[in-house]
């Protein structure tokens, strides 16, 4: 092989390798958050890409036509968009749970900063949101992103995609967020249910008193409360089921 052909085929390697991992990190909760400017990130993928670049099976795939080049890089840019998709669909359990937490303590107008690429979030959700991002590197969980964005190259090899699969494996990771924003919200639906009958049945035995008056601040502080008391739990179980999550990457 001449020098030619191995900077080439060097090049092209990482070019691949970036298609993925980059793709995939523009996207991932803690790499790709808008509050990140995006030279930073961009950054960081190619660093990222540049150290697993000689652990990768990109070599052994490398094309020999202009064609197959472009038809690997738009393989590698889709499986790297369902990775940092998939992940940021399981992110936005905790905007679901902050919603429903928000609705039920009366939280719901308290709009706070936009953050973790999500437009119109509660300030409930904005604090479980910063609260899970801080928890990944805290527990070096982005060490398992890393490691996860590595053993992709297990399950989807270079070039080798399945539309089909990757369609279901977007619905099942869709409805397992959902699973998880409900549980992370379920303490919340109990205190709202138990106040709300409670207040139902203060003013069933005092008309006179005004109930609408004494709920809200009520709601409020008992949502505050619970929150307060559940939220290592909450983040706690969201983490958990995140690393779940990357560790079926491996094989």
């Amino acid at each position: 092989m001449s020098v030619d052909t191995f900077i080439t085929t060097v090049f092209f390697s990482f070019f691949v390798v970036f298609a993925r991992i980059g793709t995939a990190m523009m996207f991932m909760p803690g790499f790709g958050e808008v509050q990140i400017p995006v030279r930073p990130r961009l950054s960081m993928a190619v660093l990222v890409s540049l150290s697993l670049l000689p652990l990768t099976p990109v070599s052994s795939a490398l094309p020999d036509s202009p064609v197959a080049a472009v038809a690997l890089l738009a393989t590698e840019v889709t499986v790297g968009l369902w990775i940092g998709l998939s992940a940021r669909i399981l992110l936005s359990a905790l905007q679901f749970a902050g919603f429903q937490v928000g609705q039920v303590s009366g939280l719901a107008n308290a709009f706070g900063p936009v953050f973790g690429s999500f437009e119109g979030a509660t300030m409930v959700a904005t604090v479980l949101l910063m609260g899970a991002v801080t928890l990944i590197f805290v527990t070096d969980t982005h060490h398992l992103i890393i490691r996860a964005l590595l053993s992709s190259y297990q399950v989807f090899p270079p070039g080798q995609i399945i539309l089909a699969d990757l369609t279901n494996q977007i619905l099942k990771v869709a409805s397992h967020s959902l699973y998880i924003g409900t549980a992370i919200a379920a303490p919340f639906f109990v205190m709202g249910v138990i106040l709300n009958l409670g207040m139902g049945l203060a003013n069933r035995m005092m008309p006179q008193l005004p109930v609408f008056f004494v709920a809200a601040p009520l709601l409020i502080g008992a949502g505050l409360l619970i929150l307060a008391i559940a939220s290592p739990a909450m983040l706690d179980y969201f983490l958990e089921q995140f690393q779940e999550w990357l560790m079926g990457f491996r094989i």
